[in-house]
């Protein structure tokens, strides 16, 4: 199956491309007419409380699918550095098997419309992780201590950490992998060509793009058009889908704005050039 969606949905510059006006509706429940998934990037950077997720639960479709990045005080080794600090200071609650049990418990009443959770990871210098071998110990013992009622999917930001080793540790665990295309990952259509055959069952697609401020500053946060248009890695956006599709897997396609400037539009191109 695949599912395509965005990169959260809150945007009044949507309106006319998604939505029937700028202000005034409920974003979530007009959204969902039209895509049946979406990124929850906001539990990131807070917790989720329960009368929003009880509320995105009831104005989504009984088959909308939610994928979720969980909170960042989960996935930081430390907490973020401040000019003033010498020193980075460790976060207790990395990896905490009672926090994530406190984040499911909350994210319970939207359980069965919840297609992935992800656990996105911050690019890891060796004074925060020593090693890879470091951090597939810590996430290792994290895995096995941990509630699996929901799939799980993992997000590195270490490059060189995308290897055999880490596909074989994924597939050895039951846990999915979020391609993330942009920034200074790897090109995700070379991953999959790489290591594709040991992915299992579910996968999610982030598309995003290099220049996160950039195209901020072209768009002046209005996205309503294509501003940064990547025709080549559409179609290989395309390709690599159907692959996947023809492997067997479950596909979550994340478009984020950032990527050509508008990510309605995005989708609309991606399904022109037979994504679907």
């Amino acid at each position: 199956m695949l599912r395509i969606g965005t990169c959260s949905w809150k945007y009044p510059s949507w309106a006319g491309l998604v939505y029937s006006r700028a202000d005034g509706i409920d974003y979530l429940s007009e959204y969902a007419r039209r895509f049946d998934t979406v990124e929850i990037d906001q539990w990131f950077w807070a917790m989720p409380e329960l009368e929003t997720v009880a509320h995105y639960a009831a104005v989504t479709p009984s088959d909308f699918r939610f994928t979720v990045k969980l909170p960042n005080t989960l996935t930081l080794t430390h907490f973020y550095k401040r000019k003033t600090e010498a020193s980075l200071r460790p976060n207790p609650e990395f990896l905490s098997v009672t926090l994530f049990k406190e984040v499911l418990s909350r994210l319970e009443p939207m359980r069965e419309k919840i297609g992935l959770l992800m656990l996105q990871f911050e690019y890891l210098n060796k004074e925060k992780m020593s090693s890879q071998t470091a951090f597939l110990d810590r996430l290792g013992d994290f895995i096995s201590a941990v509630p699996r009622t929901l799939p799980l999917a993992i997000e590195p930001r270490n490059p060189h950490w995308i290897d055999q080793r880490y596909f074989e540790f994924l597939s050895a665990n039951g846990l999915s992998h979020v391609f993330l295309q942009g920034y200074y990952m790897p090109p995700v259509f070379e991953t999959w060509k790489k290591y594709g055959s040991l992915v299992r069952d579910s996968v999610a697609v982030r598309l995003h793009g290099p220049d996160r401020e950039g195209i901020e500053r072209q768009t002046g946060e209005n996205w309503d058009k294509i501003v940064a248009p990547k025709d080549e890695d559409l179609a290989k956006v395309v390709d690599m889908i159907k692959d996947m599709r023809d492997h067997g897997l479950t596909v979550y396609l994340n478009v984020n704005n950032h990527y050509e400037g508008s990510a309605p539009i995005t989708i609309d191109r991606l399904k022109e050039k037979g994504i679907l």
